[in-house]
C-alpha cells in the first residue's frame, strides 16, 4: 500500500521516517519529495509497504504525531499525487 507522508520538518530525512515506519512492518521504500531548485525537502513523501494491514496500522498510529516539531498526516497515498510528485 503506497502511503502519502505529509507535514514533515524541513530537517526531517529519509532515515528518520524509514525509522518511523519500520516498526509497524516491512518498508520497501521512501522518497522524500525534494526541491529541484533549491535541493531542500518539500515536507511530504511517498513510502510503499507490501502488507495493507501493516500499512493500515501506521496510518492510524502516526497520523497526528509530531515528528522534528511538525504535526505530521498521514494516509493512503492518492496515486495521482505520487505520479505528479507534489501533494495536492
Amino acid at each position: 500500500m503506497k502511503i502519502m507522508i505529509r507535514g514533515l520538518s524541513r530537517l526531517t530525512t529519509e532515515q528518520k521516517v524509514l525509522s518511523l515506519l519500520a516498526p509497524y512492518g516491512l518498508v520497501h521504500y521512501f522518497h522524500l519529495v525534494m526541491d529541484p531548485n533549491t535541493k531542500n525537502s518539500k515536507g511530504f513523501g511517498f513510502a510503499f509497504m507490501p502488507n495493507p494491514s501493516q500499512a493500515k496500522a501506521a496510518i492510524k498510529s502516526l497520523n497526528g504525531t509530531e515528528v522534528d516539531g511538525q504535526k505530521i498526516r498521514v494516509k493512503k497515498a492518492d496515486t495521482k499525487a505520487e505520479e505528479n510528485g507534489h501533494d495536492q
